[in-house]
């Protein structure tokens, strides 16, 4: 092996002498890092000896590629945590992503922090770079996201609807909020967006939805929800279910006519929850003052 540096000559100390010191110095036993180290480690072991410090065991995994093949950078999507975080990413969904990025355990994608914990063994990491795929991650976000508490997902849900305007989140319940939108969200971020509509009862309604739905023809649809629901007994799913019904029967048409321009009235867009869960998490009084809204909206185009 070659004479190597341990100090410039502008008298700072080099990589390879500092990390046996700091490592030596905190205790560490088990050294595991990428196979780019390979050769560094046995000029490490040499000064681990030369400084009388007992040498740690030394493990090289693969390293991590972009979806080209290319080492992995910011390019290809690689950036802090935190970032993550922001970008609406669960901590379990980046754990067991990140995990089983470069290990496996027969077919399962999918384990809990207690079974990472059991099942792991790095001698069951794989021999070749595994590939960061930002859609695997994006469908094990969904995931947790899909089968999470409801009360800790409303947590974490707080400070992307601040980001958004809303600051208080009391009516409706955002717990019950929640449980509408986390079938549909694949980030945080995205339920945010989806949520909002739920606090902000002066949305701009979607262009293309207000023309199409937000029309004269519209109102006698309007006027039979507005009657129907001021005087609905029961707001539970079921109830709202059942006048839906009374109300198709009457006016002699499906469902298709009635829930359409329903929908734009309560969110301004196409694109949301089920009718029946908004209006029972919106409750009455809130439904039908957007209702009104709508109905205001087409009497002044």
């Amino acid at each position: 092996m070659d004479d190597l540096i341990i100090q410039r000559s502008d008298g700072t100390p080099t990589y390879n002498f500092t990390v046996v010191v700091d490592d030596a110095t905190m205790g560490i036993t088990t050294v595991v890092r990428g196979d780019d180290h390979v050769n560094n480690t046995p000029r490490q072991i040499l000064l681990y000896e030369a400084l009388d410090y007992p040498v740690p065991a030394f493990a090289h995994v693969p390293m991590i590629l972009g979806s080209d093949k290319t080492r992995l950078s910011k390019r290809h999507g690689a950036t802090s945590v935190i970032a993550y975080r922001d970008m609406g990413y669960l901590p379990e969904a980046m754990v067991n992503y990140l995990v089983r990025l470069g290990w496996s355990h027969g077919d399962q994608e999918i384990f809990t922090l207690k079974e990472l914990i059991e099942k792991f063994a790095i001698g069951d990491v794989g021999k070749s770079a595994g590939v960061f795929n930002p859609d695997k991650l994006l469908w094990l976000n969904a995931h947790y996201i899909k089968n999470g508490d409801p009360e800790w997902l409303a947590d974490l849900l707080v400070p992307f609807l601040r980001e958004r305007g809303v600051e208080q989140f009391a009516r409706p319940n955002l717990t019950a909020v929640v449980k509408t939108l986390q079938e549909r969200a694949r980030t945080m971020l995205e339920m945010a967006d989806g949520a909002v509509f739920y606090y902000l009862g002066d949305f701009a309604y979607d262009p293309q939805a207000a023309e199409k739905f937000l029309k004269p023809e519209t109102l006698p649809v309007y006027e039979a929800v507005v009657g129907k629901l001021e005087h609905l007994a029961d707001s539970s799913h079921q109830g709202i279910e059942v006048m839906f019904g009374e109300i198709c029967a009457e006016l002699g048409v499906k469902m298709g006519k009635v829930g359409p321009p329903v929908r734009v009235a309560l969110c301004g867009g196409t694109v949301s929850p089920g009718i029946y869960e908004m209006i029972e998490v919106l409750g009455k009084e809130e439904s039908l003052k957007r209702l009104r809204r709508a109905m205001d909206f087409i009497r002044n185009r």
